[in-house]
């Protein structure tokens, strides 16, 4: 299978799904992550942290764009490898858009009919009117999706898109049941225990933006414990699946019917995240 993620700024995978990815990379699937933006203005930390100094480093100090770009790029190239992530293709766009662009949907269908996925991971877009460039990359990546999905090879030189199902990542609802809040949550979940410490090295990685260390293990505790509370395992990453999925069976998934209701707030709480994975 072959899974391709689509996000604005170079640490947005890892952040968002690198668990998940790391699970489909060990198992041998092909993944490719599409970022839309250089990210060299996002959490420009390192940078402004030094002009705040009595005695800056010059060279950080004074680093242009192409020197902050081709840092962000090594700190994500570094963290694909942890995780396995088989291609990274960069856009290059800056990281400021505010509203949908044409031309980068169009860069992105042709991307998505080059690489031919069936599974595709991107931010859920929350609310379109606000904005945010997590929201609007989404609203590109789902408009270019509906743009491959109409490539026939004698009209358009491309081949048809096979993807079947696209799933939503980031929004921070983890009620347990359907009937909370309208409706309105997150209905899959992946069980990242067991690579949450590669999630971990590869967020290590993104030092220039304050995403290592103390922050990268405050994310995991807060976000994927969360969400693991919700799916009754220590750590998780959840998802919203944009299609319906018919099956043959009721989906009682093998985790589910293999839970102790009783017990089971006892058994996602075992493991002590800053103690087996410390802060380097």
């Amino acid at each position: 299978m072959k899974i391709m993620t689509i996000y604005a700024h170079p640490a947005d995978t890892i952040t968002n799904c690198g668990g998940t990815l790391a699970r489909h990379a060990a198992r041998g699937d092909q993944i490719v992550a599409l970022i839309l933006s250089h990210g060299g203005r996002i959490h420009a930390n390192k940078y402004a942290e030094e002009w705040r100094k009595e005695n800056p480093d010059g060279d950080i100090a004074t680093a242009g764009l192409d020197d902050i770009v081709a840092n962000k790029k090594g700190e994500l190239e570094r963290a694909a490898e942890i995780i396995g992530i088989g291609e990274i293709i960069t856009l290059d766009h800056e990281d400021t858009y505010a509203t949908v662009n044409e031309e980068v949907v169009e860069e992105i269908a042709e991307r998505i009919a080059l690489e031919q996925p069936e599974i595709v991971i991107c931010d859920h877009p929350r609310n379109p009117a606000y904005f945010d460039p997590h929201s609007v990359a989404t609203q590109m990546a789902l408009a270019a999706l509906s743009r491959a999905g109409t490539y026939l090879r004698n009209l358009d030189g491309r081949d048809d898109v096979p993807v079947r199902q696209v799933f939503l990542s980031g929004l921070p609802v983890y009620n347990l049941d359907g009937l909370s809040l309208g409706g309105v949550r997150n209905d899959c979940y992946v069980d990242i225990t067991e690579v949450v410490g590669t999630k971990l090295a590869a967020m290590d990685q993104f030092v220039s933006q304050g995403y290592h260390g103390v922050f990268a293990r405050k994310l995991v505790e807060s976000f994927n414990g969360e969400a693991g509370r919700a799916a009754g395992v220590n750590f998780a990453e959840a998802y919203v699946r944009l299609y319906n999925e018919t099956y043959s069976h009721l989906p009682v998934t093998e985790a589910a019917l293999a839970t102790d209701p009783l017990t089971r707030h006892i058994t996602y709480s075992s493991v002590n995240l800053r103690g087996q994975y410390p802060v380097p």
